[in-house]
C-alpha cells in the first residue's frame, strides 16, 4: 500500500529495496529554505542491518500490511518458542532473536500478538506488564527510605530489575515488559 512518508511511525514495516524494513526512528526536518525532508531509520527484519534514509514529506513509500493473530505461548526448548494460534489451533516456532529481551517475559499460556506477513511471524506484541517474583534482593540498610533510591533485584524469570527500597524477596510485582521497569506491588 502506498502511503506519503510523511505518515509513517516507529514500527512501521515497509518495503524498501525489495527488503523488509521495520521503522525504529522517524526525524523531520526543516531546513530555513525548501521543502521539509523527513530522515527514517530503519532495520532490516531479516539481516538486523541498519539504514538511515531520507525523503521528501510528498515522496511515497510502500508500507506493507501485517497479519496480527492471538496467539497463545506454549512452551520454551532448544528448537525455539512454541506457540498456537487460537483460532485455527495450528502450532508454530519462533526463533527467540526475533521476540529479543522481552522474551523473557513470556510466561506459558500467555495470550501473545503475532505479527507474520505471508506466514512469517515477524514479531511478537506481549502484554504491557506481567506479573513477576522476586527471588533475590539487597536488604534494605536503614536510613534508604527516605530518598528515592532503587536497588537492584532479581526476578523468578532471572531478569534484573531496579526496585524501590520497601521491595524484598518473595514480592510479587507489576513489570513493564518493554523496557522491564518496576511498575508497582501485584494486587493479590
Amino acid at each position: 500500500m502506498k502511503v506519503n512518508a510523511n505518515t509513517l511511525r516507529p514500527g512501521n514495516v515497509m518495503d524498501y529495496n525489495s527488503k523488509l524494513m521495520v521503522v525504529t526512528k522517524i526525524e523531520i526536518l526543516t531546513p530555513g529554505k525548501g521543502a521539509a525532508v523527513i530522515k527514517v531509520e530503519m532495520k532490516d527484519i531479516k539481516s538486523g542491518n541498519k539504514d538511515n534514509v531520507t525523503f521528501r514529506t510528498q515522496e511515497t513509500v510502500e508500507r506493507v500490511r501485517l497479519e496480527q493473530n492471538d496467539c497463545q505461548f506454549l512452551y520454551k526448548d532448544e528448537d525455539g518458542l512454541h506457540f498456537m494460534n487460537t483460532e485455527s489451533f495450528e502450532q508454530f516456532k519462533i526463533d527467540e532473536d526475533v521476540i529479543g529481551i522481552s522474551a523473557a517475559f513470556l510466561q506459558d499460556g500467555m495470550t501473545v500478538e503475532v505479527e507474520s506477513h505471508e506466514g512469517v511471524p515477524l514479531g511478537v506484541r506481549l502484554p504491557d506488564t506481567v506479573i513477576c517474583e522476586i527471588v533475590e534482593a539487597e536488604p534494605v540498610v536503614k536510613g534508604q527510605t527516605a530518598t528515592t533510591s532503587y536497588k537492584p533485584a532479581i526476578l523468578d524469570n532471572g531478569v534484573k530489575v531496579m526496585v524501590p527500597p520497601f521491595v524484598e524477596q518473595g514480592t510479587r510485582i507489576v513489570v513493564r515488559t518493554e523496557d522491564a521497569t518496576y511498575v508497582e506491588r501485584a494486587k493479590d
